[in-house]
């Protein structure tokens, strides 16, 4: 192998790598979501048990969990739980109309250039991260069914 060969293998090496890596995947940490652009204010993370939780205004699902993600809210903050909401629609008009349509009492920021979508690799709409005190992605579910919400639940409560 040249060494222009050996150069070029290894830089290809360390960007597949780097790509690979940078999913959001159960047991690897969450990074710093202040580095994304997000727009809103982000709450505290550190020390918490986090539900993270990527949307859309035109997603049904989505707004089937809300109230879920509301009552966990309410039930949880209290003992270490934050629930974050990401929106990632392309028009804030949208996000802003379903915002005033729906009840929401958990912090919402809204992910306008779809950096943070794009590193978390999400491609369902809702999708959502459960990370542990220590900042590691423990749990990964797309969707939502109302029957999900008992193990969903259940996985925040064995992390605090």
């Amino acid at each position: 192998m040249t060494r222009r060969e050996l150069i070029l293998s290894s830089a290809a090496f360390l960007l597949l790598s780097r790509t690979a890596s940078a999913a959001f995947t159960e047991g690897t940490p969450l990074p710093d979501l202040s580095t994304f652009g997000l727009t809103g204010a982000l709450p505290n993370l550190k020390g918490k048990v986090v539900y993270l939780d990527f949307w859309a205004s035109w997603c049904a699902p989505c707004k089937a969990s809300f109230p879920v993600l509301n009552s966990w809210h309410q039930q949880l903050a209290a003992k270490g739980v934050v629930v974050l909401g990401v929106n990632v629609d392309e028009n804030e008009a949208d996000m802003q109309t379903f915002l005033k349509k729906n009840t929401i009492g958990f912090p919402i920021v809204r992910d306008a250039e779809h950096k943070l979508v794009s590193t978390a690799n999400v491609k369902t709409m809702p999708t959502s991260f459960i990370i542990d005190r220590k900042g590691i992605i423990r749990h990964v579910h797309n969707g939502f069914h109302k029957k999900d919400e008992s193990t969903l639940l259940a996985q925040l409560n064995a992390l605090l």
